[in-house]
């Protein structure tokens, strides 16, 4: 295990993880969480990511977007975590995940790149939408949603992250921080004996090792290592 930990120490280190990251909510000075409503014809509830947070991933993913356009292809997608920041220094992982710069389709620009700068719904899988992040922990965090809404996955989170709910304004529990970083083909992964490694392989890696320390508190479901 302190092989296992000193190398993900080390990871966190060489990426500037708690450096470079950001609060993920705007929250109040007690760490109630702002909403906002968002729909025309039925509004609900979402909680607000905090305007940090937005502006990091848009200058992430605008990395991906023009490299698409150029068809330089010198970036697989994005690599991101939710966490918990330690008294210790140390960086306890709470979600890891992806988006890829390329959709389903013959080198299209995935879907949840498309007009990022203007769509908040799908936001690089951070949208307000349900099926999406934001969205979906709303629906289980706040009063207001259909109960169909309310995925088992993530009323896991949210009774990770806030001290009661349903809330209109949840409180965090400890303080939660977002990173993001556009992941280039050539860089180094988790290890650095391996040379570079491809985003799919990084993300599989990196849940991997930090189920394998924190898998109390990952909220990955897949890719665990088990």
């Amino acid at each position: 295990m302190s092989t296992t930990l000193s190398l993900w120490n080390r990871w966190c280190e060489a990426q500037n993880i708690l450096a470079d990251s950001v609060p993920l909510f705007d929250c109040d000075d007690s760490g109630r969480v702002r909403t906002r409503r968002i729909g025309s014809s039925n509004p609900r509830p979402v909680l607000c990511r905090h305007p940090e947070m937005d502006a990091l991933m848009l200058r992430q993913t605008a990395l991906l977007v023009e490299d698409w356009k150029s068809k330089q292809n010198q970036y697989d997608g994005i690599i991101y975590m939710m966490f918990a920041p330690q008294t210790n220094g140390e960086i306890l992982p709470l979600y890891i995940g992806k988006a890829e710069t390329l959709g389903k389709g013959d080198g299209n620009l995935s879907a949840n790149l498309i007009r990022i700068d203007k769509d908040r719904s799908k936001f690089a899988r951070w949208g307000d939408n349900y099926q999406y992040h934001i969205g979906d922990l709303s629906a289980a965090a706040l009063a207001g949603h259909p109960v169909d809404k309310i995925s088992p996955k993530y009323s896991r989170w949210a009774a990770d992250l806030f001290d009661e709910i349903p809330s209109e304004n949840p409180r965090l529990k400890e303080d939660v921080r977002f990173w993001v970083k556009a992941w280039k083909t050539t860089d180094i992964g988790i290890w650095s004996e391996m040379s570079p490694t491809r985003l799919t392989f990084l993300e599989y890696l990196l849940i991997g090792v930090a189920s394998s320390i924190f898998g109390d508190r990952l909220l990955n479901a897949e890719g665990r290592n088990r």
